[in-house]
C-alpha cells in the first residue's frame, strides 16, 4: 500500500470545465466499463483518496504477464509469425509515408482539414514513424498495449506538443479512482465522479512509490483483448501460451531422447575367472583404463596429446564374467530406430500458427509465394487479410488520440468538434503496392469476363443497377458517381452529334 501523498502529480489536463456536471446527470451504481483493463479504486471519504494499492498482486500480475508475453516472442517459430503479421500490417517504402490520413467524409473547411493533415504530419514526425513504425508495432503486438508521454510546455499550453516519448508498458499502469455517494431516497451508492490518471514506477512489483501522471499527458492504446474477468488487458500472444509451451517441451524431449538413444553402445563382458569381488572390480577398471588411455605424439607441437573419448565410454557397458562362462565378449547395442519422425513437433507448430492466427502455408520454408489467379487464393489468406485490417483499425487509435489531444490544445477545433465526426475520419496505411495492382487487376479481369457473360441478359433478367452492385463490386456512391458523370458526357456527346448532321447554311 502506498499513501497518495507521495505520488507526485505530473502533467497537463484539457478536460472541458463543465465536464463533471455533464457527468453527475448520468447516475449509476457502477462505473463506466471500457476495454482499457485499467484498475479500479475506491476513494475513501469525501477526499480525493487516502490509499492506492499500486504495489499490490494487480500490478505484480500486470509485470509479470507482460514479461511473460516478452519470453514467448524470442521463440524463432512465434518471431516469424510476429514478423509476417507486421510486415503484412505495416509497410513503408522510400517515396511513402506509412500511414496517411484520409478527410473526404469530414465535413469542414479546406482550411481545416489542411490544419488536421498538418497536424497528423507532425505528430508522425515527433514519432519517427517511417524508422520507428516497425519496432512501435511490435512492441504493441507482444505486450498488448503501448504507452507514450507526451511532453508540452506547460507555460504555454496553446503550442501543443512539444515531444513524444515512449514509456515502458511494464512500469506504469492506468488506475480509475471511482468516488460514490449515497442515494438519500434508495441508500444506493451512486458514482459521483470517476478521475483517471497514470501510475508510473521505475521498479514496478516492489515496495515503491510512484509518479502520478494526469490522464490527458499519456497516450494509450490496447489490443482490445481482455481476460475472462474483463479486468486486464491481454495480448495476442495470450491464447498462444500454452500451445508454445507444449512445442517447447517436444523439442527438448526429442532431444533427450536422441542424445540418450541415438548412439549405438557397446557391451564388454570381461572374464574375471576365480577372482574376488574386490580383485574383479579392480581388474575391471584396469582393462576400462587400458583402453581409455590414448597418449598420442603430436610431432607438429612437440606434445603428447591425450585422445580420450570420454563421452563413449561413459556409454559403454562393462559387466563381468564369471569362470563357465563364454569368455571375454564385446557385443553392440543399436541405437534408436524412427529418430525422423517428427509428426508431433510438426502439428505443435501447426497449432501454434493457428493460435497466431497465421496461414499454416505460410510455416513450410519451402513454400514459394505464387501470383496466381484470384481463385486460388487461401481462405486462410483471406482470413488472415481480416484479422491484419483488424489490428490496423485498433492500432490506428494513437494517431487518432494523439491528434485529437494536438488540436485541442492549438484550438483548432473543440472537444465538441472532434466528438462530431471522430467516426469519419480514416487512417489509411501504405500497402504493398506491386502486389496490391496484380491482386486488383486480377479481380478487375474476372469481373468483366462475369459482366460479359451477363451483358446479353440485361434488360431482360437483371437491371443495369443490380449488374453494378454484384458483378462489378460497386456501391451506391459509385453508381450515383457514374451516373452523373453519364447525364455530364451525354448532353455533350448528343450535342456534338447533331452539330456533325447539321448541313452547312451554303
Amino acid at each position: 500500500m502506498a499513501d497518495n501523498n507521495a505520488l507526485k502529480i505530473f502533467g497537463f489536463e484539457i478536460r472541458r470545465a463543465n465536464k463533471k456536471e455533464e457527468d453527475k446527470k448520468l447516475q449509476s451504481i457502477v462505473p463506466r466499463q471500457d476495454d482499457d483493463g485499467a484498475g479500479y479504486v475506491t476513494a475513501s471519504g469525501s477526499h480525493y483518496g487516502q490509499y492506492i494499492n499500486i504495489d499490490g498482486d494487480d500490478s505484480k500480475d500486470n509485470h509479470q504477464m507482460i514479461m511473460k508475453y516478452r519470453g514467448v516472442s524470442t521463440h524463432p517459430e512465434v518471431d516469424a509469425a510476429i514478423e509476417d503479421i507486421i510486415n503484412e500490417s505495416i509497410s513503408a517504402s522510400e517515396d511513402e509515408a506509412p500511414v496517411s490520413i484520409v478527410l473526404d467524409k469530414v465535413e469542414v473547411s479546406d482550411q481545416i482539414k489542411k490544419g488536421i493533415t498538418e497536424e497528423f504530419d507532425s505528430v508522425l514526425s515527433m514519432l519517427d514513424f517511417t524508422n520507428n513504425g516497425h519496432d512501435m508495432f511490435k512492441r504493441w503486438y507482444i505486450d498488448g498495449r503501448l504507452y507514450h508521454h507526451l511532453v508540452v510546455n506547460e507555460s504555454n499550453i496553446k503550442a501543443g506538443i512539444q515531444e513524444i516519448r515512449p514509456i515502458d508498458s511494464a512500469k506504469i499502469r492506468k488506475v480509475k479512482q471511482v468516488k460514490k455517494k449515497k442515494d438519500p431516497i434508495t441508500g444506493a451508492n451512486i458514482v459521483e465522479s470517476v478521475d483517471e490518471y497514470y501510475i508510473y514506477q521505475e521498479k514496478p512489483g516492489q515496495q515503491t512509490s510512484g509518479v502520478k501522471l494526469s490522464h490527458d499527458s499519456v497516450s494509450y492504446v490496447t489490443s482490445g483483448l481482455l481476460s475472462a474477468d474483463r479486468k486486464k488487458v491481454v495480448s495476442h500472444l495470450h491464447k498462444a501460451l500454452k500451445p508454445i509451451n507444449q512445442l517447447r517441451m517436444m523439442e527438448d524431449s526429442l532431444v533427450i531422447y536422441r542424445l540418450a538413444r541415438a548412439p549405438e553402445r557397446r557391451i564388454f563382458y570381461i572374464d574375471v575367472g576365480n577372482l574376488p569381488r574386490g580383485k574383479s572390480e579392480q581388474y575391471m577398471k584396469d582393462i576400462m583404463a587400458r583402453y581409455r588411455n590414448k597418449l598420442v605424439y603430436d610431432a607438429d607441437t612437440g606434445q603428447i596429446r591425450d585422445d580420450r573419448k570420454h563421452m563413449s565410454m561413459l556409454e559403454d557397458f562393462w559387466l563381468p564374467r564369471r569362470e563357465g562362462g563364454r569368455g571375454t565378449e564385446i557385443s553392440t547395442l543399436p541405437g534408436g530406430e524412427n529418430l525422423g519422425q517428427i509428426d508431433d513437433i510438426i502439428y505443435f507448430q501447426k497449432r501454434l500458427y493457428r493460435s497466431l492466427n497465421v496461414p499454416i502455408n505460410r510455416l513450410e520454408q519451402e513454400a514459394q509465394f505464387s501470383l496466381g489467379r484470384s481463385t486460388e487464393i487461401s481462405r486462410d489468406e483471406l482470413k488472415f487479410q481480416k484479422f491484419i485490417d483488424r489490428l490496423r483499425k485498433r492500432f490506428s487509435m494513437l494517431f487518432l488520440e494523439i491528434l485529437k489531444k494536438q488540436l485541442v490544445m492549438k484550438g483548432l477545433i473543440t472537444e465538441e468538434d472532434w466528438n462530431g465526426w471522430k467516426n469519419d475520419l480514416v487512417v489509411d496505411y501504405s500497402r504493398d503496392n506491386h502486389f496490391t495492382e496484380l491482386k486488383d487487376a486480377e479481380l478487375l479481369r474476372e469481373r468483366l469476363q462475369t459482366l460479359d457473360q451477363v451483358s446479353q441478359y440485361v434488360g431482360d433478367y437483371f437491371s443495369k443497377e443490380w449488374v453494378m452492385k454484384n458483378v462489378l463490386q460497386f456501391n451506391d456512391d459509385d453508381i450515383k458517381q457514374i451516373s452523373q458523370q453519364d447525364s455530364e458526357e451525354k448532353p455533350n456527346g448528343e450535342d456534338q452529334t447533331d452539330q456533325q448532321n447539321i448541313p452547312d447554311e451554303e
